[in-house]
């Protein structure tokens, strides 16, 4: 689907070291600021053991697991929003991404340098906050001088879009970010040509030394205080342990090695399936003796819109989904049982595909 996470945070977080664990693609991690420079861009499978329970009951050829995008952005530093550093460079990246994963260094070691001197992620998250929103700022009122003179002379579009950037205008002045702005989702509208950085949904990484893996530190808790009225999600992972998991080739080495550090899986395991859903996505599946295949689509499509993800002659030609449910399909065993005991719907073009649907479609194009 072309939907893409960008990991943002302050030079020295952890960023392209947690980027290297998530994805085959090696971005440079060492310790001095403006490591990164281009974005890297990594394909990232979305584990989901439903696509492996599947498989065990079809037994098919292959196995296709969906898949999202990640980009590992450059360090941004204070005057981003006016060019400083990689600023400009850095923000026109954040724009093209669909949702953000905001590291934060929450560990203590003299070792590794911070641009600031000392540890303190509330500062980190507000340096960061800051300049998106002066750049959203300068947006929304470039947006409000082009209105102005419609506005004023009685184009009663113009004076109603013109009142809701104010409304965003004041928002951001406070020092507030776009997406917790006092507007109601249909008015939205309005700020959808100029791409706000601050209306993007976010996920904080609480970067954790070892021994806070589990329950977190001193750090990781004043972030959970600061953002929870943002209805964001705050995940504990630590970049050093993802970098030692991923160095280890055998499944059992990882296993022990997870369960001696009270872990079930890996934290980049949790990080993908949380920017899955940060990004307001959900699965289906295909299931045939060729081919067992996760699907991705954004949730509240419609069967004909899914069934598009595949190829675009399954929308326009849709006559039908036979859908059974994932537990449905993993309590009777197969496709052929679940019928036989009344679990297969036939589904028409208002269906709302759920999470984890089975699915076949009939089409005619």
């Amino acid at each position: 689907m072309g939907l893409q996470c960008g990991i943002v945070g302050l030079p020295n977080v952890g960023k392209s070291t947690l980027f290297n664990c998530l994805s085959n693609a090696k971005a440079q991690a060492a310790n001095f600021p403006f490591c990164t420079i281009e974005p890297n861009v990594g394909v990232i499978t979305v584990p989901d053991e439903r696509l492996n329970k599947l498989s065990e009951f079809v037994k098919p050829e292959r196995v296709v697991p969906t898949v999202i995008e990640i980009v590992d952005i450059a360090g941004l530093v204070k005057g981003a929003s006016k060019g400083e550093g990689l600023g400009n460079k850095f923000l026109a990246n954040i724009r093209d991404t669909n949702a953000i994963i905001h590291v934060l260094r929450c560990f203590d070691d003299g070792n590794v340098v911070h641009v600031d001197g000392s540890v303190n992620p509330i500062r980190d998250k507000e340096t960061i906050d800051f300049e998106l929103q002066l750049k959203d700022l300068e947006s929304v009122e470039k947006k409000m001088q082009k209105l102005e003179r419609s506005a004023k002379t009685g184009d009663k579009d113009a004076k109603k879009e013109y009142e809701l950037l104010a409304i965003f205008k004041n928002h951001l002045e406070q020092g507030k970010s776009a997406r917790s702005a006092p507007v109601e989702g249909k008015d939205r509208f309005v700020i959808e040509d100029i791409h706000l950085l601050t209306d993007k949904p976010v996920l904080y990484v609480c970067n954790v030394d070892e021994a806070a893996v589990v329950n977190g530190n001193k750090y990781s808790e004043i972030v959970k205080e600061a953002v929870k009225n943002e209805g964001a999600e705050v995940l504990l992972i630590s970049a050093a342990i993802e970098s030692e998991i991923a160095s280890m080739d055998s499944p059992d080495d990882r296993k022990e090695f997870l369960a001696d550090l009270g872990l079930s899986e890996p934290g980049v395991n949790k990080l993908i399936k949380a920017a899955y859903r940060l990004l307001n996505l959900s699965t289906y599946f295909t299931a045939g003796v060729k081919e067992v295949r996760a699907w991705t689509i954004t949730k509240g499509m419609t069967a004909p819109q899914a069934a598009g993800v595949i190829h675009s002659d399954f929308e326009k030609g849709f006559i039908r989904a036979e859908t059974i449910k994932y537990n449905d399909f993993v309590t009777f065993g197969s496709e052929a049982a679940a019928r036989e005991n009344g679990k297969l719907t036939i589904e028409g073009k208002e269906y709302v595909v759920g999470d984890g649907d089975v699915m076949h479609f009939r089409f005619n194009v």
